[in-house]
């Protein structure tokens, strides 16, 4: 599994578990973290294969994955769960993410420094091999350099009026909002916020 998805071995073992589970259902697991805190959250991104989940889909996950988690038990402490569409400036984390957006710009950041620096913004201009190629603009010109994909730490689409109205025409996103989730909270755990970019629908408790 790619450490974009899943960066550290209890994302990955989290993974393992719920991954399965979400191909079953038709979708692709795209990102999974457990942030610490008072209460942990367990945030989930996942779409369908050619894009376009709705939040009742998210909904779905949910209760399938919380169903697998409450029989696997991975976590001892109380969390609350999330599953959120990947949004339009969504986080790319296959190789395939690299050239199904081709042409459109993202941040990429490594987790070495690469000719001394560890961020590169640019067009994405597809992949070759196990290397992401990007164009960036050097000195008024436009070069395009390979980064081994083994080499990322984050990468994601940047957000613009280009990219929303293609994701529109394209029927990617019910509508231009990031992060549409529904939540699962644990019985009697504290409350969540959530990230300032969600737009939480009603939460199910479990």
């Amino acid at each position: 599994m790619s450490d974009l998805i899943a960066k550290t071995a209890i994302d990955r073992r989290l993974a393992d578990i719920v991954g399965p589970v979400i191909e079953g259902m038709g979708f692709e697991l795209i990102r999974l973290r457990l942030m610490g805190g008072k209460t942990r959250i367990l945030q989930i991104m996942a779409d369908r294969p050619d894009g376009g989940i709705g939040v009742d889909e998210c909904g779905d996950i949910s209760t399938a994955v919380s169903a697998v988690l409450d029989v696997e038990d991975p976590l001892e402490e109380n969390y609350i769960l999330e599953v959120s569409s990947p949004g339009i400036d969504r986080p790319l984390t296959r190789l395939k993410d690299f050239e199904m957006w081709k042409g459109w710009e993202a941040r990429v950041e490594t987790t070495e420094l690469i000719d001394g620096r560890r961020r590169f913004k640019g067009d994405l201009a597809g992949v070759e091999g196990d290397e992401v190629l990007i164009t960036l603009e050097e000195g008024g010109e436009d070069v395009t350099i390979g980064l081994k994909f083994d080499w990322l730490s984050d990468a994601k689409l940047i957000l613009s009026d280009a990219l929303i109205t293609e994701m529109l025409r394209q029927k990617k996103v019910a509508e231009p909002a990031d992060g549409q989730f529904d939540e699962i909270e644990e019985i009697d755990g504290p409350e969540h916020d959530g990230d300032e970019d969600d737009e939480p629908t009603p939460e199910t408790k479990h």
